[in-house]
């Protein structure tokens, strides 16, 4: 249940804004600059979140792709909806208590059921599977933050039956901020860990 707590947050926290953080993350910035992203939000942006570095949701989503194959969903960036890793969250809780859009997705079990079925959806990674989906039809309510901000290590697709496309995913060609050691992975030693 914990893996699904940022879904709801907004309605048990009295707090306006909040970054919700994996801990297997290594900060190589300043977190205050993290925090500046809110205000380049649009206006109907509610989430803060990072692509996945992963052919994931290709994968996921293979019974879809294979049904629509010029689909975008699944696809690598930057054109693509490749789906996201909630590592790193930025969540606008008075924005998230005000959309209706969000709201009726959380509070209607039977539209999350409708999108499941239409996009033959099953998930296993919590709360990031729940924004992968809604993102299908509501792109909107999602900025997308640049993959410097959560750099995730993990290539354990890359090895498992997709190594011609992996680099498609995993690239991040920004200086990065935030290192994320996710499938185990390790995270190199910084320079401020060496001085």
């Amino acid at each position: 249940p914990l893996f699904f707590l940022s879904i709801v947050l907004h309605r048990v926290i009295p707090l306006d804004k909040v970054i919700m953080l994996d801990v297997d993350l290594k900060f190589d910035e300043d977190i205050r600059l993290l925090y500046n992203i809110f205000d380049e939000f649009s206006e109907r942006s509610i989430i803060g979140i990072a692509r996945e570095n992963q052919p994931v949701y290709r994968h996921l989503f293979h019974q879809y792709r294979g049904k629509n194959p010029s689909t975008r969903v699944g696809a690598p960036p930057p054109d693509g909806l490749t789906g996201f890793n909630s590592g790193v969250l930025l969540l606008d809780l008075e924005k998230m208590r005000k959309s209706q859009v969000y709201n009726s997705l959380i509070d209607s079990p039977k539209t999350l059921e409708t999108l499941t079925q239409k996009y033959l959806f099953k998930g296993h990674l919590g709360d990031q599977d729940f924004y992968t989906l809604v993102s299908m039809e509501h792109e909107d309510l999602f900025h997308i933050l640049p993959c410097s901000w959560n750099r995730q290590l993990c290539v354990w697709w890359r090895d498992h039956g997709y190594g011609q496309v992996f680099d498609q995913y995993y690239t991040c060609s920004e200086q990065i901020k935030v290192y994320h050691g996710n499938c185990n992975s390790d995270i190199p030693a910084l320079q401020w860990e060496r001085q």
